[in-house]
Order: structure tokens, then sequence, then C-alpha cells
């Protein structure tokens, strides 16, 4: 589905379409918790290089959620945006219950 939207109102319940298996939206999860980890770690330290380990810990373990379980083509190719405040809002929503984990 590549249909431009106006908002993240209306990406979002696509979002979640793409996201429908359980194994996608943890390594999601997973992924995102990781990547914050290894920023921290690299504010800490001082190793801005490790800045870019952080996006092949986030986007690599979603990645495979998107080839491996869910396979289809991540939103980060289309829509780049929207697809990292919807895993943002999925991280919230998983966190909070709204979502199953």
């Amino acid at each position: 589905m590549n249909q431009p939207y106006r908002s993240f109102r209306e990406f979002y319940p696509h979002y979640l379409q793409e996201h429908s298996q359980p194994t996608t939206r943890r390594l999601h999860v997973v992924g995102l918790l990781c990547a914050l980890a290894v920023v921290v770690a690299a504010i800490w330290t001082g190793r801005w290089l490790w800045l870019l380990g952080a996006l092949v810990a986030g986007y690599g373990l979603a990645w495979i959620g998107h080839f491996v379980f869910e396979r289809n083509r991540p939103a980060t190719f289309r829509h780049p945006l929207y697809s990292f405040l919807g895993d943002l809002t999925m991280f919230k929503d998983v966190v909070t219950g709204r979502l199953k984990w």
C-alpha cells in the first residue's frame, strides 16, 4: 500500500496492520530498547560512532520481524518519519498494555 497519508492518525492503523504478528512487535520493542541503550552508551562514553550501532540494533531487529515473520516490506522505506513515530507509538501501546506483547 503506497497511498499518501495526510496525518499520522491516518497512517497508524496501516502501521499496525503491517505489525500484526506478536513476534514482530516484540522485535520492534526490543530493537528500540537496544537502540536507546546504545545511544545512552555513546553519550556516556563520548564514542559517537556507536550511534550507527543504534541504527543497526533498532532497524536490524525490526526488519527481521518484517522479512521473516510478517513477510512484508518495512514502512520505513516508504514513510520514514511516520514509521519512526509508529515505532514510538507502538512501543507506548505495548508498554501500557493497549497492544498485546
